[in-house]
């Protein structure tokens, strides 16, 4: 894993180094909008609406649209003077008893791995939090955007959630929760029994995406039927070899187009080197002059 943000954990008079990696990841296929006659691909610009001109990065700014029409126009110099926790300090607020945080409020998890220096006061905070069966309630800001968050165990690792502000949380207002519907006890009693029946351990190992499976299948099976069409001046290194058998080797063929190309680059620019490499390749072949051995017989001659 590759860490993203490096920091510390703040609480009392304790600072512990630490590193930040996300825990999760999305496996979903990843496509690209492409045009189905050619499969050349769709590309966006930035374009003004008033006078129709596509507009630079650099000029692009934040607008705020009223509900009159106008814009309230917001630069980066307007943004860097509001109020920001630091984006390297996951600063904890309090302890709280884990059953008390609603897991709708649970956004994204990140791991969180000590640095050298402060291995033991992590441990020490991770031991101490798993016996108390509490969890840190804390503050914590990436990517420009603060966040609450809440620090667990799991697995001998620390793991921070950021949470959702309350009032993020979208209020359930359904028409049914104001009805008055009468529910049996006798009905109630057979739920419940169904759900007694129904009950076992959760283990997430037993499921899959088949969604995701049935898609890789048919990527798979288009690959394996040529099914493919080359954009107009796309190159592809796997064409000699009549193309890869599976999304595998279409990987393994890119890598090493991609150190082909790279190997390209030092020899062009050292040709001595390169001449010397080929006169050392085709040693090999220069077995063949072994007929020249009649060396030894010109020896004898001259004994």
């Amino acid at each position: 894993m590759r860490s993203i943000w490096a920091g510390a954990i703040s609480f009392g008079m304790v600072v512990i180094p630490v590193k930040l990696y996300s825990a999760t990841e999305q496996r979903d296929i990843a496509f690209r909008q492409v045009h189905r006659e050619d499969g050349g691909r769709i590309q966006f610009k930035r374009v003004c609406s008033v006078d129709g001109e596509e507009v630079p990065y650099a000029d692009v700014a934040k607008g705020y649209e009223l509900a009159t029409g106008d814009v309230v126009v917001l630069t980066d110099d307007d943004l860097k003077d509001l109020p920001l926790a630091s984006t390297h300090r996951i600063d904890v607020l309090y302890f709280s008893p884990s059953g008390q945080l609603d897991p709708i409020l649970a956004n994204k998890a990140y791991y969180l791995e000590p640095e050298p220096a402060g291995v033991r006061a992590y441990v020490l905070l991770r031991d101490a939090l798993e016996r108390s069966g509490r969890v840190a309630v804390a503050k914590v800001a990436i990517r420009q955007r603060e966040a609450l968050a809440a620090v667990r165990v799991r697995d001998g690792v620390l793991v921070m959630e950021t949470l959702l502000w309350p009032d993020e949380v979208r209020t359930p207002d359904f028409k049914f929760l104001d009805e008055n519907v009468d529910v049996r006890s006798q009905e109630l009693k057979m739920a419940a029994s169904l759900i007694d029946t129904m009950t076992e351990d959760f283990d997430p190992s037993l499921y899959k995406d088949t969604y995701r499976e049935a898609l890789e299948a048919l990527v798979q099976a288009k690959i394996e039927g040529n099914e493919v069409v080359r954009p107009v001046g796309q190159a592809a290194a796997a064409d000699k070899d009549g193309g890869p058998a599976d999304l595998a080797e279409t990987l393994r063929a890119s890598v090493a187009a991609a150190k082909a190309n790279r190997a390209k680059t030092p020899d062009s620019k050292t040709s001595p080197k390169k001449s010397d490499k080929a006169a050392d390749d085709s040693e090999p072949p220069a077995k063949a002059p072994k007929p020249r051995r009649p060396a030894s017989p010109r020896r004898k001659a001259s004994a």
